[in-house]
Protein backbone atom coordinates (compact mmCIF):
# COMPACT_ATOMS: atom_id res chain seq x y z
CA UNK A 1 0.00 0.00 0.00
CA UNK A 2 1.31 3.44 -0.91
CA UNK A 3 0.87 5.95 1.92
CA UNK A 4 -0.98 9.16 1.17
CA UNK A 5 -1.64 12.22 3.28
CA UNK A 6 -3.66 15.34 2.62
CA UNK A 7 -2.01 18.74 2.52
CA UNK A 8 -4.29 21.68 1.85
CA UNK A 9 -7.21 19.50 0.79
CA UNK A 10 -5.44 17.70 -2.07
CA UNK A 11 -4.10 14.19 -1.55
CA UNK A 12 -0.39 13.90 -2.30
CA UNK A 13 1.99 11.02 -1.90
CA UNK A 14 3.96 10.82 1.34
CA UNK A 15 7.53 12.13 1.45
CA UNK A 16 10.40 10.95 3.60
CA UNK A 17 10.50 13.34 6.57
CA UNK A 18 14.22 12.72 7.03
CA UNK A 19 15.68 13.33 3.56
CA UNK A 20 12.68 14.73 1.65
CA UNK A 21 12.64 11.98 -0.98
CA UNK A 22 9.35 11.92 -2.90
CA UNK A 23 7.92 11.12 -6.31
CA UNK A 24 10.18 11.76 -9.31
CA UNK A 25 8.78 12.40 -12.78
CA UNK A 26 10.32 11.53 -16.12
CA UNK A 27 9.70 10.17 -19.60
CA UNK A 28 9.62 6.51 -20.60
CA UNK A 29 11.15 6.01 -24.06
CA UNK A 30 10.48 2.81 -26.02
CA UNK A 31 12.82 1.21 -28.56
CA UNK A 32 10.89 2.91 -31.39
CA UNK A 33 11.35 6.20 -29.47
CA UNK A 34 7.69 6.65 -28.51
CA UNK A 35 7.60 8.74 -25.34
CA UNK A 36 5.18 8.70 -22.42
CA UNK A 37 5.24 10.18 -18.94
CA UNK A 38 6.06 8.02 -15.94
CA UNK A 39 6.76 8.32 -12.22
CA UNK A 40 9.27 6.76 -9.86
CA UNK A 41 7.82 6.15 -6.40
CA UNK A 42 10.16 5.85 -3.41
CA UNK A 43 9.88 3.07 -0.84
CA UNK A 44 8.31 5.22 1.90
CA UNK A 45 7.07 3.54 5.08
CA UNK A 46 5.05 4.83 8.02
CA UNK A 47 7.06 3.91 11.11
CA UNK A 48 6.87 4.75 14.79
CA UNK A 49 10.01 6.72 15.61
CA UNK A 50 11.37 8.69 18.55
CA UNK A 51 11.03 12.42 17.79
CA UNK A 52 12.24 14.86 20.46
CA UNK A 53 11.99 12.18 23.16
CA UNK A 54 8.45 10.97 22.42
CA UNK A 55 7.20 8.28 20.00
CA UNK A 56 5.48 9.58 16.87
CA UNK A 57 4.47 8.12 13.51
CA UNK A 58 6.60 9.49 10.67
CA UNK A 59 7.14 8.67 7.00
CA UNK A 60 10.66 7.41 6.27
CA UNK A 61 12.22 5.90 3.16
CA UNK A 62 13.98 2.55 3.35
CA UNK A 63 17.40 4.13 2.79
CA UNK A 64 17.04 6.33 5.90
CA UNK A 65 15.79 3.34 7.91
CA UNK A 66 18.76 1.19 6.84
CA UNK A 67 21.26 4.01 7.45
CA UNK A 68 19.98 4.51 11.01
CA UNK A 69 18.89 8.12 10.45
CA UNK A 70 15.52 7.25 12.03
CA UNK A 71 15.39 5.90 15.60
CA UNK A 72 12.58 3.33 15.83
CA UNK A 73 10.36 3.38 18.92
CA UNK A 74 9.56 0.04 20.54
Amino acid sequence: MIPYFTAGGASTMAKCECCGKGVAFGIKVSHSHRRSNRTWKPNVRRVKAVVEGSPKYVYACSRCLRAGKVTRAV
